[in-house]
């Protein structure tokens, strides 16, 4: 039992929540002992020595004594390679056909009994004993996997016609990359973006409170490493959805030759198939590999790039509406608000309590009415209720996720006793995505998925379902292990195709906490649940910039934190980052405090209304960034190395960030701060507030006033900004902007 455990086992003591989560957890450890495979005694295997190869399109496949490699390079240079006959599908990751090859790859002998495919844009080298190494066309080593090792029972057979790991064999990767060489990604993590030396495990988890800097795994984890060196940047993708851990150690630069240590990565799996893909190049070409692999971003609605408001806790119509007219009064703009699920009957999905929210249709056009858009957040649990719609037309349809003998997995969630989707079922994400026919009747705009992990809450042990439990898995067939981190991204598929069926002419606006590698197909994610307090701060900008460097580029924080009640001063700081990132919405839990401007004093309103206005004169820069975003992968959100990532200083630059290509935004994360100091990149740069000109590299100490944090525009920035009247603007920096040759903006009309 560890902390979490005993934390969430303190919390259920005397409640009658309480006793259904040991029961559940009980249930949950019966199930396992009795659907899991025993582990009994096993041996280590690694492929052995090259017996031959065998030429294919974009390369080839190499045969070993107990194994064999496929290698493939993609017309567009990215570079697959499969173990024992794994192939690029099936793939939850893949947002389309699998990439061509590239035709003019050739498969050839190396050194020392290896094998190498050369092609235009990249060298990949095969040991002769399963190394492989990817290089760049002129031969500078980017990544070595070392020899993969698999375990298996030790009663397999041993004869060389043995193969590789099977679909249940642990497994575990080694790689090396350079000396000076940055990881970045993982999915989304707390501390970051950069990830030091440690731990992290793939395995999407409620932490079941709020969350900090040191806490991890969060709800989403993806096998994605992004890896900056001088040399090169590439990002590897083991394509496995099963539990899992990456261990980091960066590497050294020793003062004389032979005398470096190359940053080390070592990838454990639980199961699954061992195959992979790397992308190389600037980190611009590496995202536009990684988006036309896994799918282009949806696009929000431009009114999803405006202010949201949410709160688990609007206990009426009558809250909503004093809370929408605080905006209305103030002059402050509101694009959504959002319903949390104490808008529902019971906690029960797709239901309305009808005391509270009698006429949530007419509530919905009063609001749109006035610009604002009502989201409804949607959980996947359905209490396990005959007489219940939802849970009657999930059952009659078997929609639900079942055990070993047959019998729908029960779990303790919100609404009580519920049972499960099955989201790989592509039936069942049809029969789901035709439930928002009910959202929508009720005037719902936008949607938010929470508890997709899947949560089920336990006294004990992992919070989620049984990992026996049975799934569809696209009709292969298999359990949760395989099952769990792609949930969450299955329901966003069930949910973005309903939408889209449900209104053709409409783009759906759909964000979830748990997801997987592809999730952005079908829209963004957010923070989730994290801790109010300046490290909760901070976090909130590491998860936005790691979350966009796995190819997820809409995401943002619950600004001022979930649980608790922030200082005017924090809370200020936080809507301000948060002005500057693509899904700026407040959230707090019923128990937190307010999150409404307003509550802070009049100092802070003024301040936060100046970040609102802000946003909203910013907006048609947001939209454009926004079809970059699915035209080429880049994320609004992007490192400050973005440009320059040979820049060691920058590389290591956590507490800034770029804002598409044009701006330069320098939250201020510590407390009791009005000047910070700034790393720039190289270039000239424009203070948007006192239009002082600053030259990079280098770094700036920038006046930070309460009123505003620094940014700063790139010489000859060209921005879309909403001019007076709405009339759409430019922002213009640089000689351009003035006859004197200083920084300055021209707005107006055009």
């Amino acid at each position: 039992m560890d902390a979490r455990d005993l934390r969430r086992l303190m919390g259920t003591v005397g409640t009658a929540r309480g006793l259904r989560s040991v029961r559940t957890a009980w249930r949950r450890r019966c199930l396992d002992a009795a659907g899991l495979p025993r582990q009994g005694a096993e041996r280590a295997r690694v492929p052995g020595a090259a017996l031959g190869a065998e030429p294919a399109p974009g390369g080839g496949v190499v045969r070993f004594a107990r194994s064999s490699l496929r290698v493939r390079v993609a017309a567009g240079g990215a570079v697959f390679c499969g173990w024992d006959g794994a192939g690029p599908e099936p793939s939850y990751a893949l947002g389309g056909p699998v990439p061509e090859a590239d035709e003019r790859a050739v498969l050839e002998p190396d050194k020392d009994g290896g094998w190498r495919v050369v092609s235009e844009r990249v060298l990949v080298v095969v040991g002769r004993h399963g190394s492989v190494e990817v290089r760049t066309p002129g031969g500078v080593l980017l990544r070595r996997d070392l020899p993969p090792r698999w375990w298996e029972p030790v009663d397999a057979p041993a004869d060389v016609e043995a193969t590789g790991p099977g679909p249940s064999s642990r497994w575990t990767q080694r790689s090396e990359v350079l000396p000076d060489a940055r990881f970045f990604g993982l999915g989304g993590r707390a501390a970051g973006p950069r990830l030091r030396d440690g731990t992290y495990r793939l395995w999407n988890t409620d932490p079941g409170g709020a969350f900090e800097p040191g806490d991890d795994p969060l709800y989403i984890t993806m096998p994605v490493q992004l890896v900056v060196a001088d040399a090169g940047t590439h990002l590897a993708f083991h394509d496995n959805s099963w539990d899992g851990r990456v261990t980091l150690r960066e590497g050294e630069e020793g003062a004389g030759s032979g005398h470096d240590r190359p940053g080390r990565c070592e990838l454990r799996m639980d199961g699954g198939p061992l195959r992979s893909w790397v992308f190389v190049g600037t980190p611009a070409r590496v995202l536009h590999g990684w988006a036309a692999l896994t799918g282009a971003a949806a696009l929000p609605p431009a009114w999803a790039l405006g202010h949201h408001h949410a709160r688990w806790g609007f206990g009426s119509e009558a809250e909503v509406r004093r809370v929408v007219a605080g905006y209305v009064e103030r002059g402050l703009p509101l694009s959504a608000l959002h319903l949390d699920i104490d808008h529902y009957r019971g906690h029960r999905v797709f239901t309305v309590d009808r005391e509270r929210f009698p006429d949530l249709p007419g509530l919905a056009a009063e609001l749109r009415e006035l610009g604002v858009r009502l989201v409804s957040i949607v959980d996947p649990a359905v209490k396990a209720e005959p007489g219940l719609a939802v849970y009657d037309s999930g059952a009659e349809a078997g929609a639900f996720v079942r055990d070993g003998r047959g019998r729908a997995v029960r779990g303790e969630v919100w609404p009580g006793e519920s049972v499960f989707p099955d989201f790989t079922d592509p039936a069942v994400r049809a029969w789901w995505g035709g439930l928002y026919a009910e959202r929508l009747a009720q005037g719902f705009a936008g949607f938010w998925h929470d508890m997709n992990e899947p949560v089920s809450f336990t006294a004990f042990g992992e919070p989620t379902l049984p990992r026996s439990a049975r799934h569809a898995l696209e009709g292969r067939g298999g359990d949760h292990r395989e099952a769990h981190n792609v949930y969450g991204l299955a329901m966003a598929r069930a949910g973005f195709e309903g939408l889209r069926a449900l209104r053709p002419g409409e783009r759906p606006f759909l964000f979830s906490r748990s997801g997987w590698a592809g999730m952005q197909r079908y829209g963004g994610t957010w923070s989730g649940d994290v801790a109010t307090g300046w490290p909760g701060l901070r976090a909130s900008l590491a998860l936005v910039l790691g979350l966009g460097l796995c190819g997820v580029p809409y995401s943002g924080p619950d600004i001022g934190g979930f649980t608790g009640s922030p200082s005017p001063e924090l809370y200020l700081r936080w809507f301000q980052l948060g002005a500057y990132l693509p899904l700026f919405r407040t959230h707090a839990a019923h128990f937190a405090g307010r999150r409404e401007p307003w509550e802070f004093g009049a100092e802070t309103l003024e301040h936060a209304g100046a970040a609102l206005r802000e946003r909203e004169r910013l907006l048609p820069y947001f939209v454009t960034l926004s079809h970059l975003a699915r035209r080429t992968g880049a994320p609004y959100v992007r490192p400050v190395w973005w440009r320059s990532p040979e820049d060691r200083v920058l590389r290591d630059c956590e507490d800034a960030f770029l804002l598409g290509d044009s701006l330069l935004v320098a939250p201020v994360l510590e407390q009791g701060t009005d000047r910070r100091a700034v790393r720039l990149p190289r270039g000239r740069w424009y203070d948007t507030a006192t239009g002082r000109a600053h030259e990079g590299p280098g770094q700036v100490l920038l006046d930070a006033p309460l009123s505003r944090i620094p940014v700063l525009a790139r010489a000859g920035s060209v921005v879309p900004v909403a001019g007076a009247g709405g009339r759409l603007g430019l922002g213009v920096w640089g000689p351009a902007a003035g006859r004197t040759g200083g920084g300055g903006l021209i707005s107006g009309g055009g």
